[in-house]
């Protein structure tokens, strides 16, 4: 492994599992619940899947989450 990423590595495992984190959280939420402030369950899930890594999870929950 190159020197330059063993560097980064501290910051970069954290990131990783907050990432997957989130990922887990959101589409546990998405696929076991009906109703959404804006969109759909499919809207989201592309979102939160394929869209965008690491910003799907956190737009969903802030604009797609609906409030119980």
């Amino acid at each position: 492994m190159p020197k330059e990423i063993r560097e980064y590595l501290p910051l970069l495992i954290p990131l990783i599992i907050v990432q997957f984190v989130l990922l887990g959280c959101a589409l546990w939420h998405i696929l076991h619940h009906s109703s959404y402030k804006r969109g759909s369950r499919v809207l989201w899930l592309v979102v939160v899947l394929i869209g965008m890594e690491f910003i799907g999870p956190i737009l969903y929950f802030l604009l797609g989450k609906e409030e119980e």
